[in-house]
């Protein structure tokens, strides 16, 4: 087996906050990504979904060191990066399956994908760096997200939809706080497996001090064919799969079963951002994942917008190999 080695630097701001909490942008000298301390950001800063599921496949062999650099190497790196077909790739992932993006996420995690985040979402030590990071980055996701919940009220009897819950990391927990859950996936090994784990926790959690849990409702279901109003949509994680032309549809639709509150995760696309996912790209996992697409946040709220929502509240969370944006958003 080969073993490369990647020396790409950038420079982005690091942000401090001062004893009034203010934030301080600073231009840092070049620093590796490789060696950087997982951060997190503590309220209205929220946490999300993994820069590119193709991420943990690239960086998931332990060995291959990838360093982030900065400024004065950026022209360098774009010249290798013209090099590289990633498109290539994702074409022929979508003929592998017969279908565009949402056949190739189905095919996806309902095989090698259910497998390799199963264990990054659950508890087993079978993971390496890379993969405990991204588990680092998205429990903050849900713990960010029942926080923006229950600091507002109890959630006793509030109808929620978790549109693509994957395992059931954050339908689970609602129902803990008495919510009315109704969780989809697209894949339905992951239905299984959230339905799996949903009975196994909220029987051992049940006591006679409060009303038992409302077991959630599990379907298999995409985004587009969802039915039904909730108090609250939530929908984590699921937009990095699809371009924007398609997810200015899903949030419309998302929008549409919501009466109070929608709630989207998404990886922003910024130059920063976007370079990092397309040096990933440059080194390809030994098994297949799925289409990355990166969201300008100008984009998720002009198709807010269009259907007559704006944003509230907004909030980033990075770690090392974690890069998420969060907003929550109300009718206008």
């Amino acid at each position: 087996m080969i073993r490369m080695a990647c020396s790409v630097y950038l420079t982005p701001p690091i942000f401090l906050h001062n004893a009034n909490n203010a934030k301080t942008a600073l231009n840092a000298s070049p620093v590796k990504i490789a060696r950087a301390t997982p951060r997190s950001r503590t309220f209205a800063q929220f946490a999300i979904p993994p820069l590119s599921t193709a991420a943990a496949d690239f960086a998931s062999v332990d060995g291959t060191a990838i360093a982030v650099i900065g400024g004065s190497s950026v022209a360098a790196l774009a010249a290798v990066l013209t090099l590289t077909d990633p498109e290539r790739r994702r074409q022929l992932q979508a003929e592998d399956v017969g279908g565009g993006d949402k056949e190739v996420v189905r095919e996806y995690f309902n095989n090698s994908g259910f497998q390799r985040w199963k264990k990054i979402y659950g508890e087993t030590d079978d993971v390496n760096k890379v993969q405990r990071d991204i588990r680092l980055g998205h429990s903050k996701t849900v713990e960010n997200v029942m926080k923006m919940l229950t600091d507002e009220g109890s959630l006793q009897g509030v109808t929620v939809c978790d549109a693509g819950c994957g395992t059931g990391c954050l339908a689970i927990p609602l129902a803990k706080e008495g919510a009315i859950v109704y969780a989809s996936d697209i894949s339905a090994a992951m239905v299984s497996e959230a339905e799996r784990q949903a009975k196994e926790q909220l029987q051992i959690t049940n006591d006679d001090q409060s009303p038992p849990p409302t077991m959630p409702k599990f379907e298999v279901s995409d985004l587009e064919t969802l039915k039904g109003k909730y108090d609250t949509v939530i929908c984590l994680d699921v937009l990095i799969h699809y371009p924007q032309s398609q997810a200015d549809g899903m949030i419309a639709h998302l929008a549409s079963l919501a009466e109070n509150r929608l709630i989207l995760s998404f990886a922003p696309k910024t130059f920063y951002y976007d370079l990092l996912k397309r040096v990933g790209e440059l080194f390809p996992g030994p098994s297949k994942a799925t289409r990355a697409y990166l969201h300008a946040e100008a984009d998720v709220e002009r198709a807010l917008r269009k259907v007559g929502w704006k944003i509230r509240k907004r909030g980033l969370t990075t770690t090392q190999f974690y890069f998420a944006r969060l907003v929550e958003a109300v009718p206008a």
